[in-house]
This record gives C-alpha cells, structure tokens and sequence, in this order.
C-alpha cells in the first residue's frame, strides 16, 4: 500500500509521510557493512519510502556516496533526496573514528555558511549522490546549540549575508525544490524566519512524546508562513525506544534522573493505552498535524521492519487519545 504524500511548504515537491535518515549509513557508532546498507535501503524502497535524507557530516561523505550507489540506477524523479550544507569536505587523513563515525571517507570537514561554502558543499554533494539536482537542501546545524554563541553569531553573519541568497539562485536554477533548516534546536529556527521565510525545517528531537519545544512558538509561526515540518530524532537519542533503563540516553547525552522519571510516566501511559513506549512515539510522530514527513533511521533491516509495524499499527481510541494529546 502507497504511503501518504505531503507537500512540501508552497513549493512542487512531495515527500511520503515516512522517510529513511541516512546517519547510520554513514557509520554512526559502529560499522555497517555496504550490503546491509543495501539491503536496509531496498527494504525501505519495498515499504513505499520515497524521501531519503543524508548529510556530508554521515560518515564525511560515507552515506551520501552510499546513497548515490544504491540510486544510480532508479530512475531520478521516481524518489526525494535532501542533503544539507554548512559543511564543506575535502580530502584529509583516513581516521578510524570522527565525530562519532566510524571508518569515515577520508576527508577534512570546516565549517562555512557563506555563498562560497555553500556552494562548494552542494556540488561536492551532487557528485557523490550522482545527481545535478537536490529535491531539499538543509542548512545544517546552524545556531549556538552546535557552535556556541561567538562562532554561532559568526555563522549566522555568513548565512544571512551571502548563504541564503546563493540557495535561492540554486532554487531559482531548478537545482533545489526547497531550502530549510536541518538543526536541533528551535530558537534557531525562529531567528531564521524572522529575517527569511522557509520552506521546510528538519527537525531533530524538539517535538517528541518526551520533548515539545517546538510547541512554544516555532508550530506558530511555521503555521504562519507554510513552512513544513520533517521530525528526527522521534525517539530522543535512544530513550523512547528502549525505555526508562539504567544508561539510556536523551539528547546525546545519560539521561538525568527528572528525564528518566518523566520517560517513566509515558511508558506507564503507553502500556495503559496498549501502545509500547516506541509505538506511541512514532505515532505521536506521525500524527502531529505540523509534521510533513517522519525520518526513520536505522542500518538494520530488523530495526526498520520494527519501525513500519509500529507505523502501520492500529490503534485503539484510548491510544489514539492518548498520541494526540
């Protein structure tokens, strides 16, 4: 059965309600072998995801060179690709670890959100995705939450400066379909679009069943301008899918005994509602009306096919009270 489409923003492009992250196949945490990424990439093809997303920073080129091997031969307008910009690669040492990737490409990364940055970042992309165009391109990890505030505020400088305006002659060329957002955080957000609309935000862990940042002011003023959203990081860094348990992260970091005590309380919900506490995150996830597509990423086949179950899960009226809510 086809997915559900949505629109992205005001723009033409389509992206189906459930998306594959291509983190892990850049090797986060620990080695993927290049035929599970196969194979994760062809399951999720077989269940009906069109969209795929990656980054540069995955594995310093990794999934993207990944994933222009597995679509070399899938007809270009048959899927949505989206890629981010901010940082630029070049060629560097082979390191056995970076940035929490393991064997990464051998490549250096800086940071740039300048017109020259960014640009050089999206053709270095195009050529290891093996395409001239990106359907969305995501200025990524901008703001104080990755860089702090002085470089932060330099960044900002570059991307308002002469950034966003070299993506829009990009989108004006019919080389990207829409420019957003790709960050952790919503204050970002929202100084973006005070100064420039957007059409679409990636956004990572801040409008989950544990954490609603965003409800504060960022749905609003997406609601506003039509800006589209597409949720990462549903599960918190870990903790809304394994629980509650000693050693589970939230945030990229051991949760705090307040974090475990509140994924506590959901868990204990969840199981009143008969919802695991995984299932009710990804439903919470896909039933957010502001939510235009939901990232899942994975690089096992096992944990994807768990995913789509708790996606295709029917829900009770107590569980669909309780991920509405």
């Amino acid at each position: 059965m086809p997915l559900k489409t949505n629109r992205v923003g005001k723009t033409d492009i389509s992206i189906t309600s459930l998306s594959l992250g291509g983190a892990s196949l850049g090797n986060l945490g620990h080695v993927v072998r290049d035929s599970d990424v196969t194979d994760v990439l062809q399951h999720a093809w077989s269940a009906g995801i069109r969209y795929f997303d990656t980054a540069p920073h995955y594995g310093r080129g990794l999934s993207e060179q990944r994933m222009g091997d597995f679509f070399k031969d899938i007809p270009r307008d048959d899927y949505v690709l989206s890629t981010k910009v901010g940082r630029v690669l070049s060629p560097g040492p082979q390191l056995a670890e970076a940035d929490g990737f393991v064997q990464p490409l051998p490549n250096a990364v800086r940071y740039d959100y300048s017109a020259d940055g960014i640009l050089e970042s999206f053709e270095s992309s195009c050529e290891r995705l093996g395409t001239s165009r990106v359907e969305i391109v995501f200025v990524h990890d901008i703001g104080d939450y990755t860089h702090g505030a002085a470089s932060g505020a330099r960044h900002m400088e570059d991307l308002m400066g002469s950034g966003m305006s070299a993506l829009q002659d990009l989108k004006q060329a019919g080389r990207i379909g829409a420019i957003g957002l790709g960050v952790n955080e919503s204050k970002v957000c929202i100084d973006v679009m005070k100064q420039t609309p957007l059409d679409v935000i990636l956004l990572a862990g801040r409008l989950t069943l544990l954490d609603r940042e965003a409800e504060a002011e960022l749905l609003d003023l997406c609601a506003q301008q039509g800006t589209s959203l597409v949720l990462g990081g549903i599960f918190n860094s870990g903790i809304l899918a394994t629980g509650p348990k000693p050693g589970a992260w939230f945030d990229y970091a051991p949760a705090s005994q307040e974090i475990l005590d509140k994924v506590t309380a959901l868990q204990d919900s969840a199981k009143a509602a008969d919802l695991t506490l995984a299932e009710a995150s990804l439903q919470f996830a896909l039933h957010h009306p502001a939510a235009c597509s939901v990232l899942l990423g994975t690089g096992k086949v096992s944990s994807l096919q768990r995913n789509l179950d708790a996606a295709n899960k029917q829900l009770s009226d107590a569980a669909m009270t309780f991920v509405t809510t």
